[in-house]
Protein backbone atom coordinates (compact mmCIF):
# COMPACT_ATOMS: atom_id res chain seq x y z
CA UNK A 1 0.00 0.00 0.00
CA UNK A 2 1.39 4.08 -0.99
CA UNK A 3 0.69 6.22 0.91
CA UNK A 4 0.68 9.83 -0.68
CA UNK A 5 0.46 13.43 1.38
CA UNK A 6 -2.27 15.04 -0.68
CA UNK A 7 0.00 18.19 -0.66
CA UNK A 8 2.95 15.90 -2.67
CA UNK A 9 0.39 14.21 -4.83
CA UNK A 10 1.81 15.47 -8.03
CA UNK A 11 1.64 12.35 -10.10
CA UNK A 12 -1.50 12.37 -12.60
CA UNK A 13 -4.29 9.97 -11.67
CA UNK A 14 -3.73 7.54 -14.27
CA UNK A 15 0.27 6.95 -12.56
CA UNK A 16 -1.74 6.18 -9.06
CA UNK A 17 -4.14 3.79 -10.95
CA UNK A 18 -1.59 1.71 -12.26
CA UNK A 19 0.01 1.52 -9.07
CA UNK A 20 -3.19 0.56 -7.24
CA UNK A 21 -3.64 -2.06 -10.41
CA UNK A 22 -0.48 -3.89 -9.47
CA UNK A 23 -1.66 -4.69 -6.27
CA UNK A 24 -1.72 -1.98 -3.41
CA UNK A 25 -4.11 0.54 -2.79
CA UNK A 26 -3.04 3.88 -3.09
CA UNK A 27 -4.06 6.15 0.35
CA UNK A 28 -4.26 9.84 -0.14
CA UNK A 29 -3.85 11.99 3.44
CA UNK A 30 -4.20 15.32 4.38
CA UNK A 31 -1.58 16.45 7.58
CA UNK A 32 -1.39 12.71 8.20
CA UNK A 33 -5.01 11.63 8.13
CA UNK A 34 -6.49 9.49 5.48
CA UNK A 35 -9.17 11.45 3.35
CA UNK A 36 -9.45 8.76 0.09
CA UNK A 37 -8.33 5.79 -1.42
CA UNK A 38 -7.32 4.32 -4.74
CA UNK A 39 -8.23 0.63 -5.24
CA UNK A 40 -8.35 -2.16 -7.67
CA UNK A 41 -11.53 -3.60 -8.75
CA UNK A 42 -11.66 -6.91 -8.06
CA UNK A 43 -11.67 -9.13 -11.53
CA UNK A 44 -15.12 -9.79 -12.68
CA UNK A 45 -17.22 -6.65 -10.72
CA UNK A 46 -19.90 -5.31 -12.19
CA UNK A 47 -20.77 -1.25 -11.99
CA UNK A 48 -23.67 -2.27 -9.61
CA UNK A 49 -21.73 -4.49 -6.89
CA UNK A 50 -19.08 -1.13 -7.15
CA UNK A 51 -21.64 1.37 -7.05
CA UNK A 52 -23.66 -0.32 -3.55
CA UNK A 53 -20.00 -0.79 -2.04
CA UNK A 54 -19.32 2.54 -2.05
CA UNK A 55 -22.61 3.42 -0.69
CA UNK A 56 -22.68 4.98 2.58
CA UNK A 57 -26.11 4.37 3.09
CA UNK A 58 -25.84 0.78 2.25
CA UNK A 59 -22.52 0.78 4.39
CA UNK A 60 -24.55 1.83 6.96
CA UNK A 61 -27.47 -0.34 6.37
CA UNK A 62 -25.27 -3.60 6.36
CA UNK A 63 -23.12 -2.20 9.54
CA UNK A 64 -26.53 -2.01 11.58
CA UNK A 65 -27.54 -5.50 10.60
CA UNK A 66 -24.43 -7.11 11.40
CA UNK A 67 -24.76 -5.30 15.05
CA UNK A 68 -28.66 -6.73 14.88
CA UNK A 69 -27.15 -10.16 14.21
CA UNK A 70 -24.45 -10.47 16.75
CA UNK A 71 -26.29 -8.86 19.85
CA UNK A 72 -29.71 -10.56 18.59
CA UNK A 73 -29.13 -13.52 16.86
CA UNK A 74 -30.22 -14.66 13.79
CA UNK A 75 -30.07 -17.16 11.20
CA UNK A 76 -26.99 -18.70 9.79
CA UNK A 77 -26.08 -18.34 6.12
CA UNK A 78 -26.87 -22.56 6.36
CA UNK A 79 -30.10 -21.99 8.11
CA UNK A 80 -31.04 -19.95 4.88
CA UNK A 81 -30.19 -22.33 2.47
CA UNK A 82 -32.30 -24.65 3.82
CA UNK A 83 -35.19 -22.28 4.50
CA UNK A 84 -35.52 -21.28 1.09
CA UNK A 85 -34.33 -24.84 -0.25
CA UNK A 86 -31.02 -23.60 -1.72
CA UNK A 87 -28.11 -26.22 -2.07
CA UNK A 88 -24.74 -24.28 -1.27
CA UNK A 89 -22.61 -24.08 -4.20
CA UNK A 90 -19.68 -26.59 -3.95
CA UNK A 91 -16.12 -25.18 -3.18
CA UNK A 92 -13.27 -25.60 -5.83
CA UNK A 93 -10.29 -27.68 -4.02
CA UNK A 94 -7.58 -26.11 -2.39
CA UNK A 95 -4.39 -26.03 -3.94
CA UNK A 96 -1.90 -27.87 -2.16
CA UNK A 97 0.90 -25.09 -0.46
CA UNK A 98 4.17 -25.39 -2.38
CA UNK A 99 6.73 -26.40 0.36
CA UNK A 100 8.93 -23.93 2.40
Amino acid sequence: MKTVEMAQATASLSEYAQKARRGGAVVVTLRGKPVATLSAVPKGADWESLAVAANPKFQEIMERSRRAHREEGGLSPEDMRRHFGIRAKPRPPRRARSGR
